[in-house]
């Protein structure tokens, strides 16, 4: 089990999953929280955000051994689309639509051209 977590193509994208679900926290989780003070919200924002940062500078250190930059910034925008669309739907109650998933479905047909070494 240990090994599938040091995979050095496997660790980069589960790092980058952990990095999203704080990020995501930390940009809109805030918003069920409407009445707390702005002030607050930043600082707890940012104390998630100090988390996010733990896990992508890593993430991406030791992902740039197996993939390209250009890789890792695409992996990271399809993650963050995934992550987001769960946060969105279970976390703020906001549904989703044909319009989200066939936007979605671009960009992710995008990610399948960047990985394609035509």
């Amino acid at each position: 089990m240990t090994a599938m977590f040091s995979s050095p193509y496997l660790a980069p994208i589960l790092l980058l999953f952990g990095s999203n679900i704080f990020m995501t926290f930390a940009w809109y989780g805030h918003l069920r929280f409407k009445e707390q003070p702005l002030l607050l919200v930043i600082l707890v924002s940012w104390g998630i955000a100090f988390v996010e940062y733990c896990m992508a500078v890593p993430a991406n250190r030791w992902g740039s051994a197996v993939y390209t930059t250009a890789e890792l910034k695409t992996m990271q925008e399809v993650i963050t689309l995934l992550v987001f669309a769960a946060f969105s739907f279970l976390y703020l109650k906001e549904p989703l639509g044909w319009n989200h998933a066939l936007g979605f479905s671009l960009i992710a047909l995008g990610a399948f051209f960047v990985f394609q070494k035509w």
